[in-house]
């Protein structure tokens, strides 16, 4: 089951903005009441709080929903307390509404309960509406802001049987996709300029006022957010297409950790450090999984011993390469003679230790265990809430 979700704008009403509240509160009110009898598991907070939400004068399925934000709240906050990180009083900032309930998609609007007996319209644009209507598309939530309408969508997408492996390496200014037989490099190096270009802009502000300059810099920080995401959205939908015209299984590798290289006292310059952290390395991954996921392409991500050294061995003979400040983004193996590409050298590597995981499976692909399914995580519930049910996405599918 892939799962993604398709957004628009809309003009909110008065009565909608006020059930966004009415939803914000419902939420804040679950959270105290599973913070004071230490619940975070759905069932036993439902039991607990649901006839305490009688007082709000909403449509019973938005208490359910409400209780259920709360419960995933609950829970990522129990994760961070046991991982040892240092956590505040959770609650909800942002008017929201969440639900999976009493809706429905009628005459190219969506209509959802706002009170009892009364429903609203929302009027869905053409590229929503092409999206909901393709073939096997079924909506199963919707998530409204102040301004924002979301539909959070399922396909039952039968799996691409694979003849080969084609491993990425991701870097700051490139994506590097290939195998033994091919390689190609996407530019990214405009992601740069952008960071560049923002980071200039806020430090040129004068305001003596810190919180106009921070919300001032916050709105270019999201342009910056927004034109990378498109760039990267360009290659990874490249990557993802020629993936599915030749069947090869795209190969991810593990960089968790990579902040830690670019930190103050490890012999790096501040521009340096500033430019590396503000890399956004995951997000490139993240548009991989999900589209390869929606068009049913195995995506098989390398565990961190998997990945070491992936981009300083000759893929030829197995030696580590040589480097050289004057060689730039070249390495030398001095026993194959011959000089590569750093990032040509990952991309190969990552391939074939790919192909190694990829040929632990049973044929089709991707079954219910293998190798390459450790990648895809599916939904484990029937029912999928975006933006409520992400902490439990987190684990995979054991079905």
């Amino acid at each position: 089951m892939a799962v993604k979700s398709v957004w628009q704008y809309y003009a909110p009403v008065g009565d909608v903005l006020l059930l966004l509240d009415l939803f914000r509160r419902m939420v804040n009110d679950s959270i105290r009441i599973g913070l004071l009898n230490d619940a975070s598991s759905l069932r036993k907070l439902s039991l607990l709080s649901y006839n305490q939400l009688s007082c709000y004068d909403s449509p019973g399925c938005y208490k359910l929903c409400a209780i259920s934000r709360a419960a995933g709240i609950l829970a990522s906050r129990k994760k961070s307390l046991k991982r040892g990180f240092p956590t505040r009083t959770p609650y909800a900032v942002r008017p929201l509404l969440v639900s999976c309930y009493n809706f429905r998609v009628k005459n190219g609007g969506l209509e959802v309960p706002i009170a009892r007996g009364k429903r609203l319209s929302i009027s869905l644009t053409k590229h929503t509406l092409d999206v909901i209507s393709q073939p096997g598309v079924k909506v199963r939530s919707f998530t409204l802001t102040q301004n924002k309408l979301c539909l959070c969508i399922a396909l039952d997408v039968p799996m691409i049987e694979c003849i080969s492996t084609v491993g990425v390496d991701r870097n700051l200014r490139n994506l590097t996709v290939g195998n033994d037989q091919e390689t190609r490099h996407y530019d990214l190096s405009e992601t740069v300029r952008i960071a560049s270009t923002t980071v200039h802009i806020a430090r040129s502000f004068k305001r003596d006022d810190a919180r106009t300059k921070a919300g001032i810099a916050s709105k270019y920080g999201r342009r910056r957010t927004a034109r990378t995401r498109h760039l990267l959205h360009n290659a990874t939908k490249t990557i993802v297409a020629l993936a599915v015209q030749r069947r090869t299984a795209i190969v991810l590798e593990n960089i968790q950790g990579i902040r830690a290289l670019y930190r103050k006292g490890n012999g790096q310059g501040r521009k340096y450090r500033g430019r590396m952290n503000g890399w956004s390395f995951g997000e490139a991954q993240r548009q991989i999984e999900y589209k390869a996921r929606w068009v049913g392409l195995p995506v098989i991500r390398l565990s961190r011993r998997e990945t070491r050294g992936s981009s300083v061995t000759c893929p030829r003979c197995g030696e580590r390469l040589q480097s050289d400040k004057k060689l730039k983004r070249k390495l030398w193996c001095s026993k194959c003679r011959i000089m590569m590409d750093r990032d040509t050298v990952a991309a190969v590597n990552l391939s074939r230790r790919g192909r190694v995981r990829f040929a632990r499976s049973r044929p089709p692909i991707i079954e219910a265990q293998g190798g390459a399914v450790e990648a895809m995580k599916g939904n484990p519930t029937p029912t999928v809430i975006h933006g409520v049910d992400a902490p439990k996405l987190t684990q995979p599918n054991k079905s």
